[in-house]
């Protein structure tokens, strides 16, 4: 009997004319892409997704958008005018790997920061407007971020303009250390001035809005608005769960918790989220 050869490797595809391939027929070259909803676990066509205000046809769960996506969702058409589009964020602390993540995450995302910030009109009435991306390193709080925000509330007392906010975020930036930190201080110093000129401030969480981002303008609005089932928070559930060595009450940190608890003052799901802006603006308007 002769031995096994223990040592021969195994024929990969190339040799000897390789596997057959099953054919791809045309009908599924022009299958539409589908999503799978973190939900309801439905497969969906992406294009009834993209229908729908980018929520599941099936459960209704919102899934996440882009800055330029919610901008030509919520602001009236052509009436958006982009400001400081000029400032990005730079390596001064020289973190090991963030100038390659900074310029790999602009090519991905196709912006430069992490928020987008300019006027708008919606429902006719005019108003500053900041959108966070989570296309750009989940949203997270930069220097620059907290400029733009704060040149944003600035402009708005200057011109006497409501804001409304669109929050998304991971949390504060590590590779920028402490002054990543400071934008809290320093935004919700100009949200303050805002507030003393008698003008509105409107949030929208949307998920996630986490770490020093809902400790500071996320959650100093006036009106907090928020999506359903969005994660809003300050630490993860699980560091607080090992700290406090509690079990946490089913969906903590979920916008319906916080509404029940009052940290939220509605839950607007988005096909109803520009209707509801333009009421309250229309009310508060000077």
């Amino acid at each position: 009997m002769p031995l096994l050869n223990f040592n021969h490797k195994p024929k990969n595809e190339l040799e000897e004319g390789g596997r057959k391939t099953a054919e791809v027929t045309p009908d599924q070259l022009q299958q539409e892409p589908v999503r799978t909803c973190p939900s309801c676990r439905k497969e969906i066509p992406v294009s009834r997704i993209r229908g729908n205000h980018q929520c599941c046809p099936k459960c209704g769960h919102h899934f996440r958008m882009s800055a330029r996506q919610r901008i030509r969702f919520i602001a009236d058409r052509d009436s958006f005018r982009e400001l400081f589009d000029d400032l990005r964020s730079e390596d001064f602390l020289d973190f090991p790997g963030y100038a390659n993540k900074l310029r790999a995450t602009e090519a991905s995302s196709g912006e430069k920061e992490s928020v987008v910030c300019g006027t708008a009109r919606i429902g006719g009435f005019d108003c500053g407007l900041f959108v966070m991306d989570p296309n750009f390193m989940m949203g997270s709080m930069g220097t620059v971020t907290g400029e733009k925000i704060t040149r944003l509330f600035e402009y708005a007392v200057e011109n006497e303009l409501p804001v409304i906010g669109y929050t998304v975020s991971g949390g504060a930036r590590m590779q920028e250390g402490i002054l990543s930190l400071m934008q809290m201080a320093k935004t919700s110093a100009a949200v303050q001035r805002h507030s003393d000129a008698g003008l509105l401030y409107i949030t929208v969480l949307t998920d996630p809005t986490t770490g020093g981002v809902t400790a500071s303008f996320a959650m100093e609005g006036d009106i907090i608005l928020a999506e359903p089932g969005a994660t809003v928070g300050f630490a993860g559930a699980r560091v607080i769960e090992q700290t406090t060595r509690k079990k946490l009450p089913f969906g903590f940190q979920k916008s319906e918790f916080l509404m029940e608890h009052g940290f939220v003052d509605r839950i607007v799901p988005r096909f109803q989220q520009k209707d509801t802006l333009t009421m309250l603006l229309s009310i508060h308007e000077r």
